[in-house]
């Protein structure tokens, strides 16, 4: 999915696996599908999972899982990814690489929801009980998921010039204006997972059963994980969604703004490559254009 991208197989993994932690290198190991774009997954055997790094701006991100997963878990309503051991660079390899327990689910598909109303009041709860987890010395990164919308601002409207011809740029320049415009967040710092879409949500048994890949976790401007009103969420959900948390209109705004960012992006830089990803990011567009709540 990347130029510079390093490539993983399951061989390395053995080999890894062989090299550091030697009591799992024999077990079963097979390559997960995943839109994921920072990570590439690897089962291994029934209960765990190793996790490597695809590029170079997601390596440090399996150490700040092991650092910060621990301490958010227990106040969580939702299962949350488990770190068993931290790997190191070895045979070729680049990154700090990591080895999980295995979380069973499918990916939050709207056809494995069984009632989206009760995905947007899970959602709802887990955002608040995230936010209410001490975030007094949390990850506060330069251009992190919870900073500032208008950080984004150059790489949006790249991705806006990009899409010419592709979709109404006339109408998502004025969505993204409009965002730019909402006051600032002038609250605490609070905690945010940053990319909160159908890929990083686990449904079991037609329910939310989990939420994965913290690589982005931040501290800041709570915005940011409002964005799942729109990559997941429909009109009527995103109603029950808004009304089980506290935030004014502004937050809402700049909500959307990220959902609409985000999504802009992904689009020209995976469109040959991740039809699963620009799937979701087209959704979150057209929810956005069709201005539902707020």
């Amino acid at each position: 999915m990347h130029a510079d991208e390093v490539a993983t197989d399951a061989s390395l993994v053995r080999r890894l696996l062989a090299e550091q932690f030697p009591d799992w290198a024999d077990l079963p190991i097979a390559r997960v599908p995943s839109a994921g774009t920072d990570n590439a997954i690897y089962r291994l055997g029934g209960d765990m999972a190793v996790r490597l790094p695809r590029i170079e701006w997601a390596d440090g991100q399996v150490e700040r899982e092991r650092r910060w997963l621990p301490r958010l878990a227990p106040h969580l309503p939702l299962a949350i990814p488990t770190q068993l051991a931290l790997g190191a660079p070895g045979e070729g390899y680049p990154w700090r690489w990591a080895v999980y327990r295995w979380l069973e689910g499918e990916n939050a598909t709207h056809d494995r929801i069984a009632d989206l109303g009760q995905a947007a009041a899970d959602l709802a709860r887990f955002i608040a009980a995230l936010q209410r987890i001490d975030a007094t010395d949390g990850p506060r990164e330069r251009r992190s998921r919870g900073v500032p919308l208008a950080e984004r601002d150059g790489p949006t409207r790249a991705a806006i010039s990009a899409l010419n011809g592709v979709l109404d740029t006339s109408a998502v320049t004025s969505q993204w204006d409009e965002a730019l415009r909402a006051p600032l967040w002038r609250g605490p710092d609070v905690w945010v997972h940053g990319d909160l879409n159908e890929g990083n949500l686990l449904v079991q048994n037609g329910r939310l059963s989990a939420v994965i890949d913290f690589g982005t976790m931040a501290v800041g401007d709570p915005a940011c994980d409002l964005m799942v009103a729109w990559t997941l969420l429909n009109a009527e959900t995103r109603e029950l969604f808004r009304a089980a948390l506290p935030f004014d209109g502004a937050t809402w705004t700049r909500g959307r703004g990220w959902a609409l960012s985000w999504a802009l992006i992904v689009l020209p830089y995976y469109k040959d490559t991740n039809p699963g990803l620009c799937r979701i990011a087209e959704y979150t567009i057209a929810e956005v254009l069709a201005r539902g709540v707020p």
